[in-house]
């Protein structure tokens, strides 16, 4: 693998936890969330393990986690950077026209403000939307099975939260959000 081609991906997850630090000391106070065990159980955990069989291959010895899904060339690992800059930028940009009502963890925020602009106009969950384009380039450029389970650990963690992240939304604003969500979807325009 061409080491500019995984240091510029490496580069996209270090900018979108650098802006996700920084702007997470802005965050408004938190009026209502869930349970800290929730958190960790249904959201924190499978990231982590996700995250884990994304390392180093050597971790994996010579498992069928190894076996590859797609060769290892300079174009796949093109097409992964393509799709992971892609996702850090969608994620980012939903980021930060979430301003400070954006949580890591599914809550709502004192006067919470309903966001339905900028990539929001087109998904509910854009955030999600971009993190798993960039888990999916990720996985793209490790090219072996564990990149897929990885990926399937994430949508489904995802999809868990994104759920109740709904619930929670729904009880808050009540119709305003219920129409916004008849005329959105939840992560890929026109599809899903």
């Amino acid at each position: 693998m061409p080491a500019y081609l995984k240091a510029a991906l490496m580069l996209c997850w270090l900018v979108v936890l650098i802006y996700w630090g920084g702007s997470a000391l802005h965050a408004k106070p938190v009026a209502r969330n869930e349970s800290r065990r929730r958190q960790l159980l249904a959201y924190w955990l499978p990231l982590a393990v996700a995250v884990f069989l994304l390392g180093p291959g050597h971790w994996f010895g010579h498992s069928w986690l190894r076996e590859q899904f797609v060769p290892h060339s300079t174009t796949v690992f093109a097409i992964a950077l393509l799709l992971g800059a892609a996702g850090a930028v969608v994620a980012i940009w939903a980021r930060h026209q979430l301003g400070r009502n954006w949580s890591g963890n599914v809550q709502i925020k004192q006067e919470h403000v309903l966001i339905t602009n900028g990539p929001y106009a087109w998904v509910r969950h854009p955030i999600y939307s971009g993190l798993l384009l960039l888990f999916c380039g990720t996985a793209l450029m490790v090219g072996d099975w564990r990149g897929i389970i990885a990926v399937a650990i994430v949508f489904t963690s995802f999809w868990f939260k994104l759920h109740q992240e709904e619930r929670f939304l729904a009880r808050h604003f009540g119709a305003p959000y219920l129409d916004y969500a008849r005329r959105t979807r939840r992560l890929i325009p026109g599809l899903l």
